[in-house]
């Protein structure tokens, strides 16, 4: 039977927050850590000394992200829950911050100090990490069904809150038409050509930033082997890191554990791929003695409940 848009959804966001859990306790360890002792099930502790099943900043800003969208987009709306989150701990696992990175961090200082929240990420080559990537997913669910041209401005001019230069951007664009084509049902190599296809044309592809999604947009990069992937903070690392985890591998928890055992930014790579891996293969796919590990289940599902039912039933997203 084929899974429903509700399915898709759902899983998309718990596929993200058990990917990120699966990648905490490891962060920064090297692969060759992980060959050795490779992740197979919800740990806990490790790097972070927190509980099993915690997300980081990565899960936090996702859902920050999805409790902004609800009634559609606003750059504004979004900057207050990314402030409230890194000043209270909103959305956090256990209602504290205890991992950010350092432009996401310095763009979310701006925005408590006023700064208008698409001109407050850094804008410099060297502003390239995967902090806007990690959180995107929302923008691709939210405004599923939307025209893709939609998708990608709303994914670049979110990504901007906290990562600006137009490499990020482009990323977020990427990543969220991928996964608006795998909501449709498409499959990860037809989801990428179709993606690649599109930011070609795509008026708000900036042509000297195309290049470096060569790998990414192509639907053969299942064909590289584990060694030439690399699994670190650059942004286009992370996305080439989790589409390819995407296309060699079956189901998803193979799909999530081939990516937090890439080694270094775990808990990332685990969290975008994991995001792509939830759509794909829907919630039940996602074994639930890892799912029923995550802090803050009533919560959780009241958030997304209303996600899914202001995606499917309610006004359509502007």
């Amino acid at each position: 039977m084929p899974l429903s848009k509700t399915d898709r959804i759902r899983g998309g966001i718990y596929g993200a927050l058990v990917g990120d859990a699966l990648g905490v306790p490891v962060e920064f360890a090297a692969r060759e850590q992980r060959d050795i002792d490779p992740v197979g099930s919800m740990r806990g502790f490790g790097t972070w000394e927190q509980p099993p099943g915690t997300w980081s900043d990565d899960g936090s800003l996702l859902l920050c992200s999805a409790e902004a969208l609800l009634d559609g987009y606003s750059p504004e709306r979004m900057a207050d829950a990314f402030v409230r989150w890194m000043t209270v701990g909103h959305w956090g696992a256990y209602g504290e911050v205890f991992d950010i990175g350092n432009a996401t961090r310095t763009a979310i200082r701006r925005l408590a100090c006023g700064t208008e929240p698409e001109q407050a990420g850094g804008a410099e080559e060297c502003d390239n990490g995967n902090g806007s990537l990690m959180r995107i997913l929302p923008v691709s669910l939210r405004f599923a069904g939307q025209p893709a041209a939609t998708i990608a401005e709303v994914a670049a001019r979110a990504s901007r809150l906290t990562h600006a230069h137009p490499r990020s951007s482009l990323a977020c664009a990427i990543y969220c038409i991928v996964a608006s084509h795998l909501l449709a049902g498409a499959q990860p190599k037809d989801a990428i050509r179709q993606t690649g296809t599109f930011i070609r044309k795509w008026s708000g592809a900036p042509a000297s930033e195309l290049s470096h999604f060569n790998r990414a947009l192509n639907p053969d990069l299942g064909s590289l082997s584990r060694r030439e992937i690399a699994s670190g903070g650059y942004v286009v690392e992370t996305l080439e890191a989790a589409l390819w985890c995407l296309l060699t591998n079956s189901y998803y928890e193979e799909t999530v554990l081939a990516a937090v055992n890439l080694g270094s930014d775990t808990d990332t790579t685990g969290c975008v791929t994991g995001g792509l891996a939830g759509i794909l293969y829907g919630e039940q796919a996602i074994p639930i003695e890892w799912r029923s590990q995550l802090p803050r289940q009533d919560e959780l599902d009241q958030l997304i409940t209303r996600f899914v039912t202001q995606t499917i039933q309610g006004t359509p997203p502007s």
